[in-house]
């Protein structure tokens, strides 16, 4: 066989195809890190609006923390040291509404809210006694309630402390709640007895960056909140045992007791290193569905799949229709898909990422489609290729959209594709086949 022939048989041509499309994974890796670079530069703008405003944020309820002097033997002699004891609630209840909102850095967009919450409960005598010892002496007249909010610059106002007809005022605290920061108030208390009750009511205000998370400090926890944001996420630990959730937002209600928790009711501090307190969390988070980024990323992934399919299509073209298109021809077309994922990421930071979808798709379908025209000289057959990049690119836009059904729909999508090309091909006498030239029939 000569070297022509060589050049123009259809073996030659098939691995000169699927050479140029793994050549196009060099450009599509340069786009995928560029969607990674500009997501990074979305989550700087978020930590840029959650350091004024107020980060994701966690909320306890009060508790209770109270000096013991105790005595203790080194080197055979009797010490006096001062340790600190908390103490959670017998029950705690938390509610209230989340006015969320999106704040605007630059181009991004991230959801904030201000929650207005109430919070009541009581502690009882006999967990206040349950931190008696021989050799402990509770300084009750010492003891102070700290209310964990992980981020206090959000604190937007907490109003006092009613306990009987004694007011507390909170204000800011050095030691904090097993590691969560604290607003606390010296609270000055009898010696307790097993009648004793300590009821609490406060309201506190507090604004947020993305997610509010609850802790369930106390015997039995019960909380619930609402919003007016249509797309909640419930994570934590623990989810609701009911929730509502609709266009016009959602509410929620959760219920936790000490069974279920891994916390404690009392605690020295000092030895709660391994007290995950943050961890026993639950709450919701104002979720974005199919961000941007991550919708221009998913799209990313199909990328070479879909450049190998409009290059399968070129080349039925070229051996069903007499075509003859060079290897370069094919280098541009698949340069031109590349730069349908730049214009959609250029262009969805700006207008969504529908729209930007349907212009980008629009524009490279249309260059692609003309490009064939120019080099078929046939209007019809540049127009029916450039229709089914369009087609490609709505199967494309469905597998984005379909987070839980993308699997199935692109294995159902490659099975029609490739029973099109199998039929379309059937009939096709690949050893006496040369690129451009007729096809043989049986």
């Amino acid at each position: 066989m000569s070297v022509t022939n060589t050049f123009n048989s259809a073996t030659f041509k098939v691995l000169a195809i699927g050479f140029l499309a793994l050549l196009m994974l060099i450009p599509l890796a340069h786009v995928n890190s560029l969607v990674y670079e500009r997501s990074q530069r979305a989550d700087l703008a978020t930590a840029a609006i959650a350091s004024r405003w107020g980060g994701e944020q966690v909320l306890g309820g009060p508790v209770l923390v109270v000096p013991v002097r105790q005595r203790v033997l080194r080197d055979n002699k009797v010490e006096t040291i001062l340790v600190y004891e908390a103490i959670l609630p017998d029950r705690l209840m938390i509610g209230g509404p989340l006015f969320p909102e999106l704040r605007r850095y630059g181009i991004y967009d991230t959801p904030v809210f201000t929650a207005s919450l109430r919070l009541e409960g009581q502690f009882v005598g006999a967990d206040l006694l349950a931190i008696a010892c021989s050799d402990c002496v509770p300084l009750w007249e010492h003891a102070e309630l700290r209310l964990p909010v992980s981020d206090v610059r959000g604190i937007r106002e907490i109003t006092d402390l009613r306990i009987g007809d004694k007011v507390y005022r909170f204000g800011p605290d050095s030691g904090g709640v097993a590691g969560i920061a604290a607003v606390s108030t010296p609270l000055a208390l009898a010696t307790p007895d097993d009648s004793m009750t300590l009821p609490f009511a406060l309201q506190v205000t507090v604004a947020g960056t993305r997610s509010l998370s609850l802790l369930p400090t106390a015997r039995q926890t019960t909380a619930n909140l609402a919003a007016t944001w249509p797309d909640p996420g419930f994570d934590g630990a623990f989810l609701p045992i009911s929730r509502k959730v609709g266009e016009q937002g959602f509410s929620a209600q959760w219920k936790v007791l000490d069974f279920n928790r891994r916390i404690p009711q009392h605690w020295r501090e000092g030895n709660d290193e391994s007290l995950q307190l943050a961890a026993s969390g639950f709450g919701v988070s104002l979720l974005q569905p199919a961000a941007t980024y991550q919708q221009n990323s998913r799209a990313g992934k199909y990328g070479l799949l879909f450049i190998g399919l409009t290059f399968v299509a070129f080349f039925l073209f070229e051996v069903l229709r007499r075509w003859r298109v060079h290897p370069v021809q094919y280098l541009l077309v698949g340069f031109a898909l590349c730069l349908f994922y730049v214009v959609l990421l250029a262009l969805s930071e700006q207008i969504g990422f529908a729209i930007a979808y349907a212009c980008a798709a629009a524009v490279v379908a249309a260059m692609v489609g003309g490009y064939a025209i120019a080099i078929t000289r046939s209007r019809r057959a540049g127009g029916s290729l450039g229709a089914a990049l369009a087609v490609v690119y709505g199967l494309l836009y469905a597998l984005i959209v379909s987070e839980d059904y993308a699997l199935l729909t692109g294995s159902i999508g490659s099975v029609v594709v490739l029973g099109l090309v199998m039929y379309l091909t059937r009939r096709i006498d690949w050893y006496n086949l040369q690129a451009g030239s007729a096809p043989a029939t049986q």
